[in-house]
């Protein structure tokens, strides 16, 4: 009886190392994600954080 409980605990704790082997491979320059929903453009976006990059970057 003990020997059938120790080895249930056993296969019970290793269920918990399983990791799923889901490998996703994305080829270099292409965006495969959600379509972007931002209301500005990339242009607008880009010198938003071209300003904020300037403001941090002031003691340098």
């Amino acid at each position: 009886m003990m020997k059938t409980i120790v080895l249930s605990m056993l296969l019970l704790s290793l269920t918990a190392c399983y990791e799923s082997a889901d490998v996703t491979l994305h080829q270099a320059g292409e965006y495969k994600g959600k379509l972007d929903t931002h209301s500005q453009t990339s242009e607008q976006r880009e010198a938003i954080l071209a300003k904020r990059f300037g403001q941090v970057q002031t003691d340098r």
